[in-house]
């Protein structure tokens, strides 16, 4: 396809310049994709404060993308043009001893859509073969817009977590952080049988609106532990996730935890302050497992589709704000200063 596109690109730290760019040439083994919506995720928000993994500049971010097929390589047989897609970030080398165990989320040389790949925080975005074979890219059902597409790619490490520390029918999982993924953990864990607990400090007010079983203000630490002991008739929870990007979750995780229950620390902290200190013999007396969550396997963006497809998620509720290329940093003051649950970029919105 020839012609030219808007696209914003990254230039380094705290500077994204829309830019007027060739339409990106099909690969022979790839596919050309019209942009239809991309997400600003937590990872987009810290990259551009503080810069791309190695440095990378001159780069298009952006991975929570939902877009059209507007054309396939000649070597192209199992796509075609019109066909709505959505994609993921995660490229694995399929060659690593993660990967030849099915753990792509682990993989050694992992690379991402946004930082290795241009992303899609432009009008168009070509994958090439190795993003075909080795990346997420799914069809989207018919039951869900290009908006909701847009949503899975978070959607999918929350699901992903749940099915791997077994969350199931009668439990209690206590969610600490409102943030975007704090909610979409709250219907995760329902879509599972269980029961929801978060706490949160600032948001508490729009959380209700995805049904947790208690909300619990966090502004007083040791109460909100209290909270879900009495909640739990003195058990306490069966699982704890901490989607909060900071330490101090973590250490107050393991005083609401039940023995021999589980600790997920979901949200990463900053490089300079992710040291913590936990209470080794709650740990070790109480029969505490301590675990982390990162990514999701390769069905996971298939997953999340079909969790929306299923109305087991609201997507609709979460998308409350949407910017055009030209106000991707106000898009991100709107993420982190709570303004907007989730904020999806239009490519095509404003065009100037």
């Amino acid at each position: 396809m020839k012609g030219t596109m808007k696209a914003a690109v990254f230039k380094g730290i705290e500077n994204i310049v829309v830019e007027e760019l060739p339409i990106p040439q099909c690969p022979e083994d790839g596919i050309l994709i019209k942009v239809h919506f991309c997400g600003i995720c937590g990872g987009d928000i810290r990259n551009y404060s503080n810069g791309l993994r190695g440095g990378v500049k001159e780069q298009i971010m952006g991975h929570e993308i939902s877009g059209e097929i507007v054309e396939t390589g000649v070597n192209v047989t199992s796509w075609k043009v019109g066909e709505r897609v959505a994609l993921a970030p995660d490229v694995s080398c399929g060659k690593c001893w993660y990967c030849k165990r099915g753990l792509v989320n682990l993989c050694q040389e992992h690379k991402m859509l946004g930082t290795h790949f241009p992303g899609g925080y432009a009008q168009y975005i070509a994958l090439p073969k190795e993003v075909m074979e080795r990346g997420f890219v799914e069809k989207i059902p018919d039951e869900i817009s290009y908006r909701e597409a847009a949503f899975a790619e978070p959607v999918s490490g929350v699901v992903a977590c749940h099915k791997r520390i077994g969350t199931s029918a009668g439990d209690t999982v206590v969610i600490i952080g409102d943030g975007p993924i704090g909610c979409v953990h709250i219907e995760v864990a329902h879509a599972f049988g269980a029961k929801a607990v978060i706490l949160g400090r600032r948001k508490l007010a729009r959380t209700a609106q995805f049904g947790p079983d208690l909300m619990v203000q966090n502004s007083n630490p040791e109460s909100a532990v209290k909270e879900v002991l009495d909640f739990t008739e003195g058990i306490g929870a069966d699982y704890v996730i901490v989607a909060a990007p900071n330490v101090e979750p973590q250490m107050q995780a393991l005083k609401m935890v039940r023995k021999r229950g589980t600790v997920v620390i979901y949200g990463g902290a900053p490089k300079n302050a992710c040291m913590a200190q936990l209470d080794s013999n709650l740990i070790h007396y109480n029969e505490i497992t301590v675990t982390g969550s990162f990514s999701y396997p390769a069905v996971g963006l298939e997953d999340a589709l079909y969790m929306i497809a299923d109305k087991k998620i609201s997507a609709e509720k979460y998308l409350n704000a949407t910017v055009s290329l030209y106000d991707i940093a106000d898009g991100i003051r709107k993420s982190k200063e709570g303004e907007a649950i989730k904020v999806l970029i239009n490519p095509w919105l404003n065009e100037k």
